[in-house]
């Protein structure tokens, strides 16, 4: 059984929320501020957090900029705003996804699903898992084993999607990557209007990776094609 944290200042959200999760198993733990979530995560091991964005106290794009503090657990967030602008400021704080209201029930489930899939395979290829457990260029390191990447023998932490991204790079080094590609291959979902997500986790990589992102020395881009781990 799966912890699922939702947290959203609307009590009858979470409560429809709730029973659809409920019903497939999961166990909800329900929070109305980001402060309240907080706590629970403090005391409760939670496996997915639903975070809505606007609420009282403490809202849901700083509370997930302090559960990626220390935390890597996949996180959705929910919200009334459908602008693009929303969606990459939530992903460049360390979100994995995003839904917006008015949302399907049953989409909503299966996001929940694709998520804690990806988390809890963290790394699994299919049959890739049984090659090597380093896979490395020049100083980047990425252990399949621990699930830790390293630059320059230095802990980096990264999200369940970027370490995704990483590793499909790692072990293709020099190979170009269409962006529809990787979004497939990571996400294991069909492509579409995909780019914008793509490139945020691409620069939040490269601003954990890189000692200077705007000229990188790992993580490539090979313009009008995609993006590669170069050969070092």
């Amino acid at each position: 059984m799966y912890n699922i944290l939702v947290v959203d200042d609307d009590k009858e959200i979470v409560e429809s929320i709730e029973i659809y999760l409920n019903n497939e198993g999961y166990k909800v733990f329900k929070a109305y501020d980001g402060l309240e979530a907080l706590d629970i995560l403090m005391r409760e091991d939670i496996h997915l957090i639903l975070m809505d964005i606007m609420m009282p106290k403490l809202d849901g794009i700083k509370a997930t900029i302090k559960i990626r503090q220390d935390k890597n657990i996949p996180i959705i967030l929910v919200s009334a705003k459908g602008e693009d602008t929303d969606k990459i400021l939530g992903l460049n704080i360390g979100a994995d996804d995003y839904i917006t209201k008015p949302f399907n029930l049953l989409e909503l489930i299966a996001r929940v699903k694709s998520n804690l899939r990806r988390y809890m395979n963290l790394g699994n290829f299919s049959n890739e898992s049984l090659q090597q457990d380093i896979l490395k260029s020049g100083g980047l390191e990425l252990n399949t084993s621990t699930k830790e990447v390293k630059v320059d023998s230095l802990n980096v932490k990264v999200t369940p999607i970027e370490y995704r991204i990483l590793e499909l790079l790692l072990r293709n080094k020099g190979r170009v990557f269409s962006i529809d590609e990787i979004y497939e291959k990571v996400w294991k979902e069909e492509s579409f209007n995909v780019e914008n997500t793509v490139a945020v986790h691409i620069r939040r990589i490269r601003e954990k990776i890189e000692i200077n992102p705007k000229e990188p020395r790992y993580l490539k881009v090979v313009w009008g094609i995609g993006y590669k781990i170069e050969k070092i």
